[in-house]
């Protein structure tokens, strides 16, 4: 893929999808064309005449150099495909986008895991189901992002990673610029963990803010969190420092702190008694967390790894355990070498 001529299909019209779309139309040095293809005719129309996702993506305008589609033949087409998905639609997604003719390196905004019925733990980072059915690279953008700021052109800092080093590098290239840093690493495993269970570890936050335990609180689950989802990423073959950087540390700490945290509203919600139908039917978009958490659980089991702050979520949003009682269980287990 030429960074400098590429044409780039946005698939999922999405929050961010859409602020995906905005930048990468609104850069300088960006392809002719970048599309961004919605569900059906009438959601595209609908926001090709108003020049605006009112939906996901309230008072944003629409760059005019955005074309706004809904056909197979947009992404067919494309030298580049970003699929913006919830991480449950995103193995059906590329392969409808297959069946439509698309050839492109195929590049994923979703953080989460899929199920992988073949696997002994059951789920499967991204990469691990899609690369061997895509005929092209495969890869993912991810880090500290919420759509709104990067929409408004607020500064912002990702990381890309494929399973193809020059995938990243382009895509890196192709989205540097104006207030968005994009830093390249050739660690997808760590990148995809560090996306999938922040958003777990973000409920648990939230519940923690909920009951008031403070800030002291809030900053020593981020730290254990951390070093849970470290240990997760290393037993899947990722880096340890790879969850030192944005993939890691920095959209961990933005979605456990950040008002605009799905994950953290849905973990305030349980917190003051509301059911988990709720607040998620309350929230308006996907909470990746809710899915994630019973998977993370399965695949740390699978390879025999404690992630008590996980396991407290997944409890608590299957019914097991009520919300105080989960928090007080974290805080009476005995304490161990930090490093461990």
């Amino acid at each position: 893929m030429n960074a400098s001529r590429a044409e780039v299909a946005v698939v999922g019209a999405g929050a961010w999808g859409t602020a995906f779309a905005c930048h990468l139309a609104a850069r300088a040095h960006a392809s002719p064309r970048v599309t961004l293809v919605a569900r059906t005719r009438e959601r595209a129309e609908a926001m090709a005449r108003a020049r605006s996702n009112e939906r996901y993506l309230p008072g944003v305008r629409l760059p005019d150099a955005l074309a706004i589609d809904h056909r197979d033949e947009a992404v067919a087409d494309a030298d580049l495909v970003v699929v913006a998905t919830p991480a449950g639609a995103l193995e059906e997604t590329a392969a409808a986008l297959a069946r439509s003719g698309a050839r492109a390196p195929l590049v994923w905004l979703s953080k989460g895991f899929l199920a992988a019925p073949e696997r002994q733990a059951g789920v499967a980072l991204a990469h691990q189901r899609i690369a061997p059915r895509w005929p092209a690279p495969v890869g993912i953008v991810s880090g500290p992002s919420f759509a709104g700021e990067v929409a408004r052109g607020l500064p912002t800092a990702l990381a890309s990673s494929a399973t193809d080093a020059s995938l990243a590098a382009s895509v890196a290239a192709l989205l540097r610029g104006d207030a968005l840093r994009v830093y390249e690493t050739d660690d997808i495993v760590g990148v995809e963990v560090g996306g999938a269970v922040k958003n777990v570890l973000a409920i648990a936050a939230g519940l923690a803010d909920g009951l008031g335990c403070g800030h002291n609180a809030r900053a020593a689950l981020i730290t254990r969190g951390l070093a849970e989802v470290s240990r997760l990423a290393v037993a899947e073959g990722g880096r340890r420092e790879t969850l030192m950087g944005l993939a890691g540390l920095g959209d961990l700490v933005l979605t456990c702190t950040g008002d605009a945290s799905r994950n953290r509203r849905v973990g305030l919600g349980l917190a003051r008694g509301d059911s988990l139908e709720t607040v998620v039917a309350g929230l308006g978009h996907v909470a990746e967390g809710v899915h994630a958490a019973r998977a993370t659980v399965a695949l740390a089991r699978h390879h025999g790894i404690e992630m008590p702050i996980v396991e407290a979520v997944d409890r608590v949003l299957a019914g097991e355990v009520p919300v105080r009682e989960a928090v007080e269980a974290l805080l009476r287990r005995e304490p161990r070498a930090e490093g461990a």
